[in-house]
């Protein structure tokens, strides 16, 4: 079951994205009603492909946990994941993941392709358009912003 709070705290990260000139995409990872992990984009600060939000808010909680398996924790962000943030969504085992809006361009969750679904060792369950309007608008206007 979702829980608007993480969604709304993935989308304060974004804002920090957005403000610092980043594409605004923000993500936490909740375990047991905590959260253990924070991420948000940092590409192009860091000059580094891998530093997406979702990578980030991974990484936190692996080491906050002490471990690399997630499997009791839930993934909110505010953008679908990417290939890339799909398949370290799988292999941290990660059970259940909740995102915002939907990206037509790259989303591996159902829009561009389905790495959830795909026959792996591990099956993540998802859910779209949690706070969808808000999570679109951010990057609606950042991109307008560029323009």
């Amino acid at each position: 079951m979702t829980d608007k709070r993480w969604m709304e705290r993935a989308l304060e990260l974004a804002q920090e994205a957005y403000d610092d000139g980043e594409v605004p995409v923000g993500a936490v990872v909740v375990r047991k009603g905590e959260i253990v992990g924070e991420g948000r984009n940092r590409r192009e600060k860091g000059k580094n492909a891998l530093y997406h939000a979702e990578l980030e808010a991974i990484d936190s909680a692996c080491r906050r946990l002490g471990g690399w398996r997630l499997w009791e924790c839930e993934l909110y962000v505010t953008l679908e994941p990417c290939p890339m943030c799909a398949g370290a969504i799988v292999n941290a085992r990660i059970p259940q993941v909740y995102f915002g809006a939907y990206d037509k361009k790259n989303g591996c969750c159902g829009s561009v392709a389905d790495i959830l679904s795909l026959p792996l060792a591990f099956h993540p369950a998802y859910e779209g358009g949690i706070m969808e309007e808000e999570c679109s608008r951010i990057l609606s206007d950042f991109f307008k912003r560029l323009r």
